[in-house]
């Protein structure tokens, strides 16, 4: 899949996540962390996190991209669970174009 367009890649994740969100928890990884609610995919997320720290730190860069994808992942299961799309996460980004990063979180 060299080349694949990275938006596409993301929205492909995003359906089977959506999928998957109907299947039963024992069969299901996806499944299994929303029965388990919210703060079991938050605490993924803060694992992740860490390991894409420590990754970082190790300056592997193999290693670093699997710990961003597997972040990645975690955060879009969240945005599964919450309702959230692509397209909210695309649309607040886009908004932020054309000012400054200092500017937009004191707009807050």
């Amino acid at each position: 899949m060299t080349g694949q367009n990275p938006t596409t890649t993301f929205d492909r994740v995003y359906d089977v996540i959506l999928k998957r969100k109907q299947s039963s928890p024992e069969t299901s990884y996806v499944a299994y962390l929303m029965d388990e609610g919210t703060d079991m995919i938050l605490k993924k997320i803060c694992e992740e996190s860490a390991e894409v720290i420590i990754a970082a730190k190790n300056e592997n860069r193999t290693e670093q991209i699997h710990e961003l994808a597997d972040l990645w992942f975690h955060m879009l299961v969240l945005m599964g669970h919450k309702g959230i799309t692509l397209t909210d996460i695309s649309r607040e980004l886009e908004s932020r174009f054309g000012q400054s990063g200092f500017d937009e979180k004191a707009n807050r």
